[in-house]
Protein backbone atom coordinates (compact mmCIF):
# COMPACT_ATOMS: atom_id res chain seq x y z
CA UNK A 1 0.00 0.00 0.00
CA UNK A 2 2.06 2.92 -1.27
CA UNK A 3 0.19 6.05 -0.25
CA UNK A 4 0.57 8.87 -2.75
CA UNK A 5 0.71 12.61 -2.02
CA UNK A 6 -2.81 13.07 -3.33
CA UNK A 7 -4.04 10.46 -0.83
CA UNK A 8 -2.70 12.59 2.02
CA UNK A 9 -4.38 15.60 0.43
CA UNK A 10 -7.64 13.70 0.22
CA UNK A 11 -7.47 12.96 3.95
CA UNK A 12 -7.68 16.71 4.56
CA UNK A 13 -10.97 17.02 2.60
CA UNK A 14 -9.77 19.98 0.47
CA UNK A 15 -13.23 21.34 -0.39
CA UNK A 16 -14.31 21.51 3.24
CA UNK A 17 -10.94 22.95 4.23
CA UNK A 18 -11.28 25.65 1.56
CA UNK A 19 -14.63 26.74 2.98
CA UNK A 20 -13.19 26.80 6.50
CA UNK A 21 -10.24 28.88 5.30
CA UNK A 22 -12.65 31.37 3.72
CA UNK A 23 -14.75 31.73 6.87
CA UNK A 24 -11.65 32.13 9.06
CA UNK A 25 -10.39 34.82 6.69
CA UNK A 26 -13.80 36.50 6.96
CA UNK A 27 -13.37 36.80 10.72
CA UNK A 28 -9.89 38.26 10.26
CA UNK A 29 -11.08 40.80 7.71
CA UNK A 30 -14.15 41.94 9.65
CA UNK A 31 -12.36 42.35 12.99
CA UNK A 32 -11.83 46.03 13.91
CA UNK A 33 -8.18 45.65 14.95
CA UNK A 34 -5.63 44.80 12.31
CA UNK A 35 -2.72 42.37 12.74
CA UNK A 36 0.50 41.88 10.83
CA UNK A 37 0.64 40.03 7.54
CA UNK A 38 2.79 37.38 9.25
CA UNK A 39 0.15 36.83 11.95
CA UNK A 40 -2.54 36.54 9.27
CA UNK A 41 -0.47 33.96 7.39
CA UNK A 42 0.17 31.94 10.57
CA UNK A 43 -3.52 32.08 11.56
CA UNK A 44 -4.70 30.84 8.17
CA UNK A 45 -1.98 28.20 7.86
CA UNK A 46 -2.60 26.89 11.37
CA UNK A 47 -6.34 26.76 10.76
CA UNK A 48 -5.85 24.77 7.56
CA UNK A 49 -3.58 22.31 9.39
CA UNK A 50 -6.02 21.94 12.30
CA UNK A 51 -8.93 21.28 9.94
CA UNK A 52 -6.80 18.80 8.01
CA UNK A 53 -5.94 17.07 11.30
CA UNK A 54 -9.60 16.85 12.32
CA UNK A 55 -10.63 15.48 8.93
CA UNK A 56 -7.78 12.96 8.89
CA UNK A 57 -8.62 11.63 12.35
CA UNK A 58 -12.31 11.54 11.39
CA UNK A 59 -11.47 9.41 8.35
CA UNK A 60 -9.33 7.14 10.50
CA UNK A 61 -12.21 6.55 12.92
CA UNK A 62 -14.83 6.15 10.18
CA UNK A 63 -12.84 4.02 7.75
CA UNK A 64 -15.18 1.03 8.14
CA UNK A 65 -18.41 2.99 7.63
CA UNK A 66 -16.81 4.96 4.78
CA UNK A 67 -16.32 1.65 2.95
CA UNK A 68 -20.09 1.15 2.93
CA UNK A 69 -21.03 4.52 1.42
CA UNK A 70 -20.81 5.22 -2.29
CA UNK A 71 -19.54 8.78 -1.86
CA UNK A 72 -16.75 7.79 0.55
CA UNK A 73 -15.75 4.29 -0.55
CA UNK A 74 -12.88 5.60 -2.69
CA UNK A 75 -11.21 7.48 0.13
CA UNK A 76 -7.63 6.33 0.84
CA UNK A 77 -8.45 4.16 3.88
CA UNK A 78 -11.58 2.27 2.74
CA UNK A 79 -10.03 1.85 -0.71
CA UNK A 80 -6.92 0.39 1.03
CA UNK A 81 -4.50 2.77 -0.63
CA UNK A 82 -3.13 3.70 2.80
CA UNK A 83 -2.52 1.86 6.07
CA UNK A 84 -4.74 3.15 8.91
CA UNK A 85 -1.66 3.65 11.10
CA UNK A 86 -0.16 6.00 8.52
CA UNK A 87 -3.30 8.17 8.55
CA UNK A 88 -3.38 8.17 12.35
CA UNK A 89 0.23 9.29 12.62
CA UNK A 90 -0.30 11.92 9.94
CA UNK A 91 -3.30 13.35 11.80
CA UNK A 92 -1.47 13.42 15.14
CA UNK A 93 1.54 15.16 13.60
CA UNK A 94 -0.76 17.82 12.15
CA UNK A 95 -2.26 18.35 15.62
CA UNK A 96 1.17 18.55 17.26
CA UNK A 97 2.28 21.22 14.79
CA UNK A 98 -0.84 23.33 14.27
CA UNK A 99 -2.28 23.85 17.75
CA UNK A 100 0.98 25.05 19.41
CA UNK A 101 1.74 27.21 16.36
CA UNK A 102 -1.61 29.00 16.57
CA UNK A 103 -1.51 29.27 20.37
CA UNK A 104 2.02 30.61 20.82
CA UNK A 105 2.50 32.54 17.57
CA UNK A 106 -0.96 34.17 17.42
CA UNK A 107 -2.74 33.96 20.77
CA UNK A 108 -4.13 31.68 23.48
CA UNK A 109 -7.80 32.41 22.72
CA UNK A 110 -7.74 31.36 19.04
CA UNK A 111 -5.61 28.38 20.09
CA UNK A 112 -8.21 27.39 22.69
CA UNK A 113 -11.08 27.75 20.22
CA UNK A 114 -9.23 25.63 17.67
CA UNK A 115 -8.58 22.96 20.30
CA UNK A 116 -12.26 22.91 21.28
CA UNK A 117 -13.24 22.55 17.62
CA UNK A 118 -10.74 19.73 17.06
CA UNK A 119 -11.66 17.72 20.16
CA UNK A 120 -15.43 18.14 19.77
CA UNK A 121 -15.31 17.15 16.10
CA UNK A 122 -13.13 14.07 16.53
CA UNK A 123 -14.12 12.77 19.97
CA UNK A 124 -17.75 13.90 20.27
CA UNK A 125 -19.31 14.38 16.84
CA UNK A 126 -17.64 11.46 15.06
CA UNK A 127 -18.68 8.65 17.47
CA UNK A 128 -22.06 10.29 18.13
CA UNK A 129 -23.03 9.89 14.45
CA UNK A 130 -23.67 6.19 15.17
CA UNK A 131 -25.90 6.95 18.15
CA UNK A 132 -28.15 9.94 17.51
CA UNK A 133 -29.34 12.32 14.82
CA UNK A 134 -28.57 15.10 17.31
CA UNK A 135 -24.94 14.66 16.30
CA UNK A 136 -25.69 17.19 13.57
CA UNK A 137 -26.03 19.96 16.17
CA UNK A 138 -22.91 18.78 18.00
CA UNK A 139 -20.93 18.79 14.76
CA UNK A 140 -22.21 22.24 13.86
CA UNK A 141 -20.31 23.72 16.82
CA UNK A 142 -16.77 22.98 15.57
CA UNK A 143 -17.95 23.82 12.08
CA UNK A 144 -18.95 27.30 13.26
CA UNK A 145 -15.76 28.11 15.16
CA UNK A 146 -13.37 29.08 12.27
CA UNK A 147 -14.66 32.67 11.85
CA UNK A 148 -14.27 33.08 15.61
CA UNK A 149 -10.66 31.91 15.29
CA UNK A 150 -10.06 34.66 12.75
CA UNK A 151 -11.87 37.26 14.86
CA UNK A 152 -10.04 36.44 18.09
CA UNK A 153 -6.70 36.23 16.29
CA UNK A 154 -7.17 39.88 15.32
CA UNK A 155 -8.78 41.18 18.52
CA UNK A 156 -7.76 38.81 21.30
CA UNK A 157 -11.32 38.73 22.63
CA UNK A 158 -14.87 37.58 21.94
CA UNK A 159 -17.20 40.32 20.69
CA UNK A 160 -20.78 40.42 19.43
CA UNK A 161 -19.90 40.54 15.69
CA UNK A 162 -17.67 37.49 16.09
CA UNK A 163 -20.41 35.66 17.95
CA UNK A 164 -22.84 36.54 15.14
CA UNK A 165 -20.44 35.06 12.59
CA UNK A 166 -20.40 31.90 14.69
CA UNK A 167 -24.23 31.89 14.88
CA UNK A 168 -24.63 32.28 11.11
CA UNK A 169 -22.23 29.41 10.50
CA UNK A 170 -23.95 27.22 13.08
CA UNK A 171 -27.47 27.84 11.74
CA UNK A 172 -26.40 27.49 8.07
CA UNK A 173 -25.01 24.01 8.65
CA UNK A 174 -28.37 22.56 9.70
CA UNK A 175 -30.29 23.02 6.41
CA UNK A 176 -27.07 22.36 4.50
CA UNK A 177 -26.49 18.93 6.08
CA UNK A 178 -30.15 17.98 6.41
CA UNK A 179 -30.41 18.42 2.65
CA UNK A 180 -27.49 15.99 2.22
CA UNK A 181 -29.10 13.43 4.53
CA UNK A 182 -32.35 13.65 2.58
CA UNK A 183 -30.85 12.71 -0.77
CA UNK A 184 -28.29 10.27 0.67
CA UNK A 185 -30.34 8.64 3.42
CA UNK A 186 -29.89 5.14 2.00
CA UNK A 187 -26.12 5.61 2.06
CA UNK A 188 -26.21 6.67 5.71
CA UNK A 189 -28.44 3.73 6.65
CA UNK A 190 -26.09 1.27 4.93
CA UNK A 191 -23.15 2.67 6.89
CA UNK A 192 -24.97 2.54 10.22
CA UNK A 193 -24.95 6.31 10.72
CA UNK A 194 -28.04 7.81 12.36
CA UNK A 195 -29.64 10.73 10.51
CA UNK A 196 -33.04 12.29 11.03
CA UNK A 197 -34.64 11.28 7.68
CA UNK A 198 -34.14 7.59 8.57
CA UNK A 199 -35.99 7.86 11.88
CA UNK A 200 -39.78 7.20 12.12
CA UNK A 201 -41.44 10.33 10.76
CA UNK A 202 -37.99 11.82 10.42
CA UNK A 203 -38.13 12.86 6.79
CA UNK A 204 -41.02 15.25 7.44
CA UNK A 205 -39.31 16.48 10.62
CA UNK A 206 -36.09 17.12 8.69
CA UNK A 207 -37.95 19.23 6.12
CA UNK A 208 -39.61 21.24 8.90
CA UNK A 209 -36.27 21.74 10.62
CA UNK A 210 -34.80 23.04 7.38
CA UNK A 211 -37.44 25.78 7.37
CA UNK A 212 -37.06 26.53 11.08
CA UNK A 213 -33.30 26.88 10.99
CA UNK A 214 -33.36 28.86 7.76
CA UNK A 215 -35.78 31.36 9.33
CA UNK A 216 -33.39 31.71 12.26
CA UNK A 217 -30.43 31.97 9.88
CA UNK A 218 -31.98 34.83 7.90
CA UNK A 219 -32.99 36.67 11.08
CA UNK A 220 -29.51 36.42 12.62
CA UNK A 221 -27.82 37.43 9.36
CA UNK A 222 -29.75 40.73 9.44
CA UNK A 223 -28.35 41.61 12.87
CA UNK A 224 -25.08 42.76 11.30
CA UNK A 225 -26.92 45.84 10.04
CA UNK A 226 -28.07 47.42 13.34
CA UNK A 227 -24.61 46.90 14.90
CA UNK A 228 -22.99 48.76 11.99
CA UNK A 229 -21.16 45.88 10.32
CA UNK A 230 -23.48 45.63 7.34
CA UNK A 231 -24.80 48.48 5.22
CA UNK A 232 -27.16 48.91 2.25
CA UNK A 233 -25.49 46.41 -0.09
CA UNK A 234 -25.28 43.76 2.61
CA UNK A 235 -28.87 44.35 3.75
CA UNK A 236 -30.18 43.94 0.19
CA UNK A 237 -28.11 40.78 -0.28
CA UNK A 238 -29.12 39.23 3.05
CA UNK A 239 -32.81 39.89 2.35
CA UNK A 240 -32.76 38.73 -1.27
CA UNK A 241 -30.50 35.70 -0.85
CA UNK A 242 -32.05 34.74 2.48
CA UNK A 243 -35.54 35.09 1.07
CA UNK A 244 -34.67 32.85 -1.87
CA UNK A 245 -33.04 30.25 0.40
CA UNK A 246 -36.06 30.24 2.72
CA UNK A 247 -38.60 30.14 -0.11
CA UNK A 248 -36.90 27.13 -1.68
CA UNK A 249 -36.70 25.46 1.72
CA UNK A 250 -40.47 25.93 2.17
CA UNK A 251 -41.01 24.12 -1.14
CA UNK A 252 -39.69 21.03 0.59
CA UNK A 253 -42.87 20.86 2.68
CA UNK A 254 -44.85 19.90 -0.42
CA UNK A 255 -45.75 16.26 -0.94
CA UNK A 256 -44.01 16.10 -4.32
CA UNK A 257 -40.66 17.47 -3.15
CA UNK A 258 -38.09 14.70 -3.41
CA UNK A 259 -34.44 13.99 -4.02
CA UNK A 260 -34.06 16.65 -6.70
CA UNK A 261 -35.38 19.35 -4.37
CA UNK A 262 -33.00 18.27 -1.58
CA UNK A 263 -30.01 18.23 -3.93
CA UNK A 264 -30.86 21.68 -5.29
CA UNK A 265 -31.28 23.03 -1.75
CA UNK A 266 -27.82 21.69 -0.92
CA UNK A 267 -26.37 23.45 -3.97
CA UNK A 268 -28.19 26.66 -3.05
CA UNK A 269 -26.69 26.51 0.43
CA UNK A 270 -23.22 26.37 -1.15
CA UNK A 271 -24.00 29.62 -2.95
CA UNK A 272 -25.67 31.32 0.01
CA UNK A 273 -22.85 31.29 2.56
CA UNK A 274 -19.86 32.53 0.51
CA UNK A 275 -21.96 35.21 -1.19
CA UNK A 276 -23.36 36.42 2.15
CA UNK A 277 -19.93 36.56 3.81
CA UNK A 278 -18.32 37.97 0.68
CA UNK A 279 -20.76 40.87 0.45
CA UNK A 280 -20.45 41.49 4.19
CA UNK A 281 -16.67 41.83 3.81
CA UNK A 282 -17.04 44.02 0.72
CA UNK A 283 -19.65 46.26 2.36
CA UNK A 284 -17.53 46.72 5.47
CA UNK A 285 -15.66 50.02 5.41
CA UNK A 286 -12.02 49.47 4.31
CA UNK A 287 -9.47 49.58 7.13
Amino acid sequence: MGARPRDFLQLAKPRITSLVLFTCASGLWLAPRGISALAVAITLTSTVLIVAAANTLNMYLERDSDALMARTANRPLPARRMEPGVALRFGLVLVAVSVPLLTFAVGPLPGLLASVALVSYVLLYTPMKRLSAASLLVGAVPGAIPPLIGWTAATGRLDLPGVLLFAVMFLWQVPHFLAITLFRKEDYARAGLVVQPNEPGGERAARINIVRYTVALVAVSLLFVPIGFGHAAYLATALTLGGAFLAYGVLGLREGAGVRWARNLFLLSLVYLPVLFGVLMWDRAPR
